[in-house]
């Protein structure tokens, strides 16, 4: 029989279960301003700290601070980020952040500052580099780690940071710029959005000791890396972490009728080098959306082709940008459409993307003709077509193709592979051009899958992403879209709406320029890459990399489009030298071989030459990692080391409760309230039975 007195310490205890189970991500440190143990009666405002040993004692895990800075010349930006690790509490932490670089990046230094001082980092296999870094750790010495989540993502890990004290990591890499209907833009993203995590989750047997991340989520079958690639997300009701200042040198050659930036506010001067110094107007931004900047030419003077050379270990590498010409790409496509409109319409759509979304599609529908054939997919958890098959865009079709996109509502999670499936079946052979506009934010774990799919079924059909979102996924809409054979682009607020998808709908309005050949007297002793260069819409140029132990005279260039063939030749003696081309060779190398990775049945091949590539070149890939360690120990194996996975700020835009509420799958939070929901249940049944033993 239960006495009174444990029937009370029996309810307290479930009910304090049940208080707490929704955050079990205390071990994850909340990032605070304070610089001594906190008492949790003395709290006072809606922040989550990290728990110590004591019962009532809390701890301020480390703060952020980044410091950007890019320098452009020509085609080439080299970026310097500079992220300061600071620790306020009295005990010795480890930092680990996750962060994004730009999907083109070719990340090639890594340094530890502490003071005066720095430790150049070195490259070396991912699985060396990272049981170096853990000795490190453990002999209590100062270490930093950068590993490669994807493209544009990775991860930093700072050891050993004593109380009090600041230190800094140092990473350069270097991208290409990108050129499009006659303008460059620079994007450099500042946060990691959320990723929905599809599949069923792996058992720790079965889990990678690197893929075992500090994230909130469990790594899947679908996506065994999911733990690595979901920070935890600081809720929107707190002050914004991690602030970034962001200082750009631009030397284009070339005078400017536009330089702006549609997401910041800038401050713009010419500096001596006869180029321009942009800064922000705010001198520091958070970092919860992508900074971009943009310039266009005057006119007359936008670069027609443009040749740079290095010379590096016995060989010559060039890159090679050409833009056909304008007059070239007027004619309008004599062939009908086929137009796949697809719309995510998921949780992390919810807020201001799903209206710059719906907007996006809308726009598209209004550019149809009674030529082309439409139909609308939406996906969330589930995916639903407007009709059974494309109809002919009449006015009456467009009329409640519309109706249809303006009752749309973004809830669930983000099943992107039944929807892709789905808008790439084609149920009749036609002779009308395929056109799959996917229109998404991209914030999804299993990006590998997807374009192993498009691959696959891709057939006659040609896939085009659109961007939505003030932080999209750019490595799913760069690479999604070449695999796809079409192009991209981005959406970041409303007001752009109608000009981007203007642009977006010239280039698909217009034949693309396909069978691009570049011929050269020296083949044999020549790498290209791409190796095969995709097809080309209005607007875009052709971008080669090329590395010759032997240097030909010229190389032509030729591409067909139409009935007409477009042919230019380009002299390589006259090329300007320009440090970083190796690099981008290299990356553009990598690149290729991993698009050769998906799918294919010896990886462990692939594996190894981009191994061997990116040692020799010192670029972090997928396979290798930058480490710098400090000779000297500077923290006793007495002393303890606790680990701070650090928090990033929900993109702007997003909203928390649709993207981590209840139902949503893709994160823990739901687990904890239906665990709270049982124990609460338990704690009710166990009352009854007590109340009638009593």
């Amino acid at each position: 029989m239960f006495h009174h007195r444990n029937r009370t310490q029996l309810i307290s205890a479930f009910t304090a279960i049940l208080i707490w189970s929704p955050i079990f991500s205390l071990t994850h440190a909340e990032i605070t301003r304070s610089v001594h143990t906190i008492e949790m009666h003395k709290v006072t405002r809606g922040s989550l700290l990290f728990r110590t040993n004591q019962s009532e004692q809390f701890l301020a895990a480390p703060t952020l601070h980044t410091n950007v800075k890019i320098d452009v010349t020509a085609l080439i930006a080299r970026g310097v980020v500079v992220q300061h690790f600071t620790n306020p509490s009295s005990e010795w932490v480890e930092g680990v952040y996750v962060f994004p670089l730009p999907e083109t990046a070719a990340v090639d230094h890594l340094r530890i500052k502490i003071g005066e001082r720095r430790i150049e980092g070195m490259i070396l296999e991912r699985v060396l580099a990272k049981k170096t870094y853990t000795a490190a750790k453990t002999q209590g010495r100062r270490a930093s780690l950068l590993e490669q989540e994807r493209p544009n993502m990775f991860t930093a890990s700072v050891a050993n940071i004593g109380p009090g004290e600041t230190v800094s990591i140092e990473i350069e890499y270097q991208e290409t710029l990108r050129f499009n209907q006659g303008r460059f833009s620079l994007r450099f993203p500042l946060v990691v959005g959320p990723r929905y995590i599809p599949g069923t989750p792996l058992s720790v047997s079965k889990i990678s000791p690197l893929e075992n991340g500090k994230g909130w989520a469990r790594n899947t079958d679908q996506v065994p890396d999911a733990s690595r690639i979901t920070p935890w997300v600081r809720h929107p009701d707190q002050e914004l972490v991690n602030p970034v200042n962001i200082h750009i040198n631009l030397l284009v050659g070339f005078p400017l009728t536009r330089l702006m930036s549609p997401y910041h506010q800038i401050f713009t001067t010419h500096n001596q080098e006869g180029g321009y110094t942009v800064t922000l107007k705010n001198e520091e931004i958070p970092s919860d959306r992508d900074f971009e900047l943009i310039w266009e030419p005057q006119i007359g003077q936008t670069p027609q082709a443009a040749v740079f050379t290095e010379r590096k270990n016995d060989q010559t590498y060039f890159l090679i940008m050409v833009l056909p010409p304008r007059e070239n790409l007027t004619d309008h496509l004599s062939q009908s459409r086929e137009v796949i409109l697809v719309i995510d319409t998921s949780g992390s759509m919810h807020g201001t993307s799903i209206e710059q979304a719906k907007a996006a599609v809308t726009q598209a529908l209004k550019r149809l003709t009674k030529r082309d054939h439409v139909n609308i997919i939406q996906f969330n958890s589930r995916t639903e077509a407007l009709f059974s098959t494309a109809r002919v865009a009449s006015p009456r079709t467009v009329l409640q193709a519309t109706r249809y996109v303006a009752g749309l509502t973004a809830d669930g999670g983000t099943e992107m592979l039944p929807a892709l499936r789905k808008a790439l079946q084609q149920e009749e052979e036609t002779n009308r051009l395929r056109q799959v506009i996917f229109i998404t934010d991209g914030q999804i774990g299993n990006e590998s899958e997807l374009f192993q799919t498009v691959q696959q079924q891709l057939r006659g059909s040609r896939l085009f992403t659109i961007g939505i979102g003030s932080a999209p996924n750019s490595y799913f809409m760069r690479k999604a879209a070449e695999v796809g054979g079409g192009t991209f682009t981005y959406i970041g607020k409303v007001t752009e709406v109608q000009e981007q998808m203007d642009k977006f709908f010239q280039k698909l309005e217009h034949p693309a320029m396909s069978n691009i050949q570049v011929q050269h007297s020296t083949p044999s002793i020549i790498d290209l890459v791409p190796g095969r260069v995709p097809d080309l819409y209005r607007g875009e140029p052709v971008m080669i990399g090329m590395k010759t132990a032997r240097l030909p005279d010229e190389v032509t260039i030729t591409g067909q489009l139409g009935q007409t063939t477009w042919e230019t030749t380009l002299p390589l003696k006259e090329a300007k030298k320009r440090e970083g081309i190796a690099v981008y060779w290299a990356r553009k190398k990598i690149d290729s071989l991993m698009n050769q990775h998906v799918g294919n049945q010896h990886p462990e091949t692939i594996r190894k030459k981009i191994i061997g590539l990116a040692l020799q070149h010192h670029l972090v890939s997928r396979y290798t990692s930058l480490v710098a360690v400090d000779v000297t120990p500077v923290r006793s194996p007495a002393q303890l080391l606790r680990t701070h996975p650090m928090k990033t700020n929900l993109p702007y835009g997003q909203n928390y409760a649709a993207i981590f509420g209840l139902a949503r799958g893709a994160t823990p939070g739901p687990g904890y309230l239906l665990v709270g929901l049982l124990f609460l249940i338990s704690a009710f049944g166990l009352y009854r039975i007590v109340k009638k033993t009593a």
